[in-house]
C-alpha cells in the first residue's frame, strides 16, 4: 500500500517506533526485495516464487486469499506456494506479509500450512489459547502499524488444551503450575463469559469466547482502531476444526 493511504504510519515512522521494531527484527516490511536474476527454479517446485502474486491491498482481499488456501488444505489440493529457494532469496532482504495471525501453540494448528501459504506471506504469533499481553499485542500491531498489513486473524481451535486446562483450574480454584497460571488468568474473561452463556460443552464455549474477546480487544485498541475505522485493516476472529481442517470466520469479516 502507498503511504498516502496510511498517514498514521508516517507519524509512527517519524516517532521512531518502527525504527526500533526494525532493529529488533532485522527486517523491513516496506517493500519486497527484487528477485535474484537468473535464479533457477527448484526441481519439482509447484510455484514460481520469483513472480509472486501481488499482495492483497484490502482486508477483504487478504481474507479471501487465506480462505482460498484453507479450502485447498481441506480438499488436499495444495499448491505449497512460495516455499522454494527462489522465494527464500526473494524475501531475504525485505518482507511484505499480507496478514498477521495470532493462533495457539498447538502442534496441529500451523497457520502457514492450514492456509497453504509460504515464506513472507504471514506474520505468525502463537501463544497458549491465544493469550495476549503487551508483548503479544505489540507483535500483532507490528505489521499493520509499520508496513500496512491489511488483516489480523485471531485463530482459535477445537479441543484446545490450554483452554481446557485453564477452565478446570479456574472452575476448581486450583492454580496451574509455574507460568502456566499466567495463561489461565489471561483466559479468565473468556471463562466468565462461558459461565454466563452455558451450553453442553463449556470448554468449546470458552474457546469461542476467547477468540471473540481477543479479536474485539485488538479491533478496538487505541493503535489499531483508527486503521479499522478507515477500512485499511480488518481484525477477524476465526475457529479451526481439527476434525475437518476447515476455518470458520466468527466475527469481523471485512465487506
Amino acid at each position: 500500500m502507498d503511504s498516502a493511504a496510511h498517514p498514521d504510519r508516517r507519524t509512527l515512522l517519524s516517532g521512531g517506533l518502527a525504527v526500533t521494531a526494525l532493529a529488533l527484527t532485522g527486517c523491513s516490511s516496506d517493500s519486497v526485495a527484487p528477485a535474484a536474476a537468473g535464479s533457477p527454479a527448484a526441481p519439482g517446485s509447484p510455484a514460481v516464487s520469483a513472480s509472486p502474486q501481488a499482495r492483497p491491498a484490502t482486508p477483504a482481499a487478504a481474507l479471501a486469499r487465506l480462505m482460498d488456501g484453507n479450502r485447498r488444505w481441506v480438499s488436499g489440493d495444495l499448491r505449497h506456494p512460495d516455499r522454494d529457494p527462489d522465494r527464500r532469496r526473494f524475501v531475504a532482504q525485505a518482507q511484505e506479509p499480507f496478514s498477521a495471525v495470532l493462533s495457539c501453540i498447538d502442534s496441529r494448528v500451523p497457520p502457514e500450512l492450514l492456509f497453504d501459504t509460504g515464506l513472507g506471506d504471514l506474520y505468525v504469533m502463537r501463544t497458549g489459547g491465544q493469550a495476549v499481553g503487551p508483548v503479544v499485542t505489540g507483535s500483532v500491531e507490528y505489521g499493520p502499524m509499520t508496513g500496512g498489513t491489511p488483516l489480523v486473524v485471531v485463530l482459535g481451535h477445537q479441543r484446545c488444551g490450554a483452554v481446557k486446562a485453564s477452565y478446570a483450574s479456574l472452575r476448581d480454584g486450583r492454580p496451574l503450575p509455574g507460568n502456566l497460571e499466567a495463561i489461565a488468568q489471561a483466559l479468565r474473561p473468556a471463562y466468565e463469559q462461558a459461565l454466563r452463556e452455558g451450553g453442553d460443552d463449556p470448554v468449546e464455549t470458552m474457546t469461542r469466547a476467547q477468540i471473540e474477546l481477543t479479536a474485539a480487544g485488538l479491533r478496538g485498541n487505541q493503535d489499531l482502531a483508527p486503521l479499522v475505522r478507515r477500512g485499511v485493516l480488518g481484525v477477524v476472529g476465526a475457529y479451526y476444526s481439527l476434525d475437518t481442517g476447515r476455518v470458520e470466520v466468527l466475527s469481523g469479516a471485512p465487506s
